[in-house]
């Protein structure tokens, strides 16, 4: 599998990796950062906008993180107002999250400047390599979604 590229053209891969993801997170990071918020915060929101209703052990999965980490930024998105934790009609004990009116909005605008950013790449870089983007990035998640 190493035999795919040169030695330096993985260390390339990393490099242009790490890059791109500084560049992806800066932006959103700027924002969060006004408000004493982080990039943990920007995950809840984002996965909360994506599935609202989502229970809180649903989005401990969905991160991959334990309750104890995931404690404290929830409480201060939720005393921040940004999302709400109903109880499920089915089971009380289940709490149910969704963004409020002002945290869909931010997340909004943090989606909106990695969609533009990843708009501006994709238009530059092809629709072949926008495939071949999407088929490294799946192939990368991968064992994360098997386990």
């Amino acid at each position: 599998m190493h035999d795919l590229l040169p030695s330096d053209t993985w260390s390339e891969a990393m490099e242009a990796f790490y890059f791109s993801y500084r560049a992806f997170t800066a932006k959103p990071d700027e924002i969060l950062a006004r408000r004493g918020l982080g990039r943990v915060h920007h995950r809840i929101l984002f996965f909360i906008a994506r599935q609202p209703g989502l229970s809180v052990k649903e989005l401990l999965a969905t991160l991959g993180v334990s309750k104890q980490a995931l404690n404290l930024p929830l409480r201060q998105l939720q005393e921040m107002q940004l999302i709400r934790s109903d109880a499920s009609e089915s089971d009380k004990r289940k709490r149910l999250l969704s963004l409020t009116e002002e945290g869909a909005a931010l997340e909004k605008a943090l989606r909106s400047e990695q969609a533009h950013l990843l708009q501006r790449a994709f238009a530059e870089a092809g629709e072949q390599a926008v495939h071949g983007w999407l088929a490294v990035n799946q192939a990368l998640a991968q064992p994360l979604q098997e386990a």
